[in-house]
């Protein structure tokens, strides 16, 4: 399902359908974020609660083709960081997705490093940061976690869906997603 069919108010800013991420191209052939239903619609719940708070979601990455994730662990085989393609990715289920706030005119705010840092600095837990930036970083986090949303260790912006691992891995590429 394409997350804005659901809530065109949200951003979407794709950093793999750019040069603008780790790889320094485009592996995307489109800038639209897709993942499974149930999942889009826990992501738009918790993008209007946070409207109510003065803010909303831009979404950097949601499903990804296993194709996209084997170029992914070629660049960066850490596992800290990267999926090993070969146990899967759970944005390769449409069952996770890479967020950041935005204020309610879609401009970034302060959060505690941009997408895809692989250092301790990207670790939710990582306090050398400014206070606006903590407390962005917690209010994403808490907003996404009150709809079941799971953050991982390492990276401030990564949430697994609930039940992640019923959803098959895929490899459809975006031109055959409806």
């Amino acid at each position: 399902m394409e997350v804005v069919k659901l809530d065109s108010t949200i951003r979407i800013e794709l950093r793999y359908a750019s040069a603008n991420n780790f790889l320094g191209t485009a592996v995307y052939s489109q800038a639209k974020c897709y993942l499974q239903r149930e999942v889009a619609e826990r992501l738009v719940r918790a993008h209007r609660a946070l409207r109510r708070q003065g803010y909303g979601i831009k979404i950097w990455d949601g499903y990804r083709p296993l194709s996209v994730q084997q170029k992914l662990w070629e660049k960066k085989p850490n596992p800290l960081y990267v999926a090993d393609p070969r146990k899967g990715s759970r944005h390769s289920r449409g069952a996770a997705v890479d967020v950041t706030l935005v204020d309610l005119a879609g401009r970034d705010v302060e959060m505690p490093t941009d997408h895809d840092e692989f250092s301790a600095r990207a670790h939710p837990s990582y306090n050398k940061v400014s206070e606006t930036a903590r407390r962005h970083r917690q209010i994403l986090i808490a907003a996404l976690t009150a709809e079941g949303f799971t953050p991982i260790t390492t990276e401030w912006w990564h949430f697994d869906a609930p039940g992640w691992r019923r959803f098959p891995l895929l490899d459809i590429p975006f031109e055959q997603l409806p």
